[in-house]
């Protein structure tokens, strides 16, 4: 039997959203996974954001949390690294 998993939506801004050419994308997580995971996973998959892993604010649901925060099925998940213009 396999493991159960959760499914969380991750909205992309900036140099994320660059990266992946995408503003969202969806992912299949193990229970109990938190939110720095994500943002780890997405570093792990684009090498040249690790400039942005300690600039970068997590936030679940519109609300800004911490990186240990768990995620629960259905989350949306917000990485947003600094931004500047005007």
């Amino acid at each position: 039997m396999s493991q159960p998993s959760i499914t969380v939506t991750v909205k992309l801004f900036a140099a994320y959203q660059e990266a992946y050419n995408l503003p969202e994308i969806v992912l299949h997580l193990p229970p109990d996974t938190p939110v720095v995971a994500v943002l780890e996973q997405i570093i792990n998959q684009h090498p040249k954001l690790e400039k942005w892993r300690n600039l970068t604010r997590c936030g679940v649901n519109l609300e800004f949390v911490e990186p240990d925060t768990i995620l629960q099925q259905g989350d949306e998940v917000v990485l947003i690294p600094p931004v500047s213009g005007g």
